[in-house]
């Protein structure tokens, strides 16, 4: 079975579609995805002058994407917005610079109605990059 394409999926396009390719899917309960983090992104400019870093909120972005996949595959999701409720958690550990690859993982963790949680991790390579959970809220596309 072939993967879709982020876009499928997902509402965000470029410049804020924060991921490149799905790598697994598990609709409603998980999915893995990469983005390699342009070289050029125009925040490195201001991230920092001379050494330029991925911003962390971004990479939290990512992830909230990669849970997006998982959310909204679901058959009675299809066409809605997965929007942020809450960031708990979030331990950064490692940099990401520009060209590296995320290697993102989300695992949802609880639904209650339109309301969830899921739990995430980025990595470069075998590093743990970034650690965190995230809620979200579900809601019609047309809001």
């Amino acid at each position: 079975m072939s993967l879709p394409a982020p876009e499928e999926i997902l509402p965000h396009r470029h410049p804020f579609l924060l991921v490149d390719e799905v790598v697994e899917l598990e609709p409603g309960q998980s999915a893995r995805a990469r983005w390699t983090v342009p070289e050029d992104a125009p925040f490195f400019e201001g991230h920092f002058p001379g050494h330029p870093v991925t911003p962390g909120v971004l990479i939290i972005e990512s992830l909230a994407q990669t849970g997006g996949l998982a959310v909204l595959s679901s058959p009675g999701n299809a066409g809605k917005l997965a929007l942020f409720a809450g960031i708990e958690k979030a331990r950064f550990r490692r940099q990401v610079l520009p060209g590296e690859t995320l290697d993102l993982e989300m695992t949802l963790t609880r639904q209650r109605g339109p309301i969830g949680e899921g739990t995430g991790t980025a990595r470069v390579g075998d590093q743990v990059a970034v650690q965190a959970t995230l809620r979200f809220a579900i809601v019609e596309g047309d809001q």
